[in-house]
């Protein structure tokens, strides 16, 4: 156990940078536990999910600006899911920025969406470095002091190694379950 402490220690701040380009909310939030547990530095994880985050959307924004053909290949089978990200654009209005960042499932669609449309690229920027430090924060700060609790947790799962799958079936499962009903095609009577 300590060799993988040790481990985590040493690469943690590589694979906390790398996930949280596309998302980091479960490397964050370990690293919360791991900075509670004191085999990190909380400050410097939540810095480098800060800048990994609004890293990786201002990529994503402007692959889709800039790459347009090459982007819409890749997302021919999420069409209904980019709608929705639209719509959502739309009735959020800039708000959505910052929404997205928490929301799974759509955390890296709605960058491509708004990187589709003309909205200004300085406005994105400037909106997402926001989003991401708030995001870094609660989810840094929120591990850190949730770490004993979430130690505990881990402790049970170890424990009853049958109540992790069953987590992430029910999880996924609802995701699921919500973006099919959020993309379903609506029949006009």
């Amino acid at each position: 156990m300590e060799d993988t402490f040790s481990n985590l220690a040493t690469y943690g701040y590589i694979g906390l940078f790398l996930y949280s380009l596309g998302g980091g909310f479960v490397a964050l939030v370990g690293a919360g536990v791991l900075s509670f547990m004191g085999k990190m530095d909380l400050s410097l994880s939540i810095m480098i999910a800060f800048f990994a985050n609004a890293i990786g959307d201002v990529l994503l924004f402007y692959m889709a600006r800039y790459q347009k053909s090459m982007m819409m290949e890749g997302l021919r089978k999420h069409r209904r899911k980019l709608a929705l990200s639209h719509v959502m654009m739309k009735r959020y209005g800039s708000w959505i920025i910052l929404f997205q960042k928490f929301v799974y499932g759509i955390k890296t669609l709605i960058p491509i969406a708004i990187g589709l449309t003309k909205y200004d690229f300085k406005k994105f920027a400037i909106l997402n470095v926001f989003s991401a430090a708030v995001w870094a924060l609660v989810f840094g700060l929120g591990s850190y002091f949730s770490g004993s609790f979430l130690v505990e947790l881990a402790k049970v799962i170890g424990d009853k190694p049958w109540i992790a799958p069953m987590i992430l079936v029910i999880f996924g499962g609802g995701l699921w379950l919500y973006m099919e009903k959020a993309t379903k095609k609506k029949v006009k009577k």
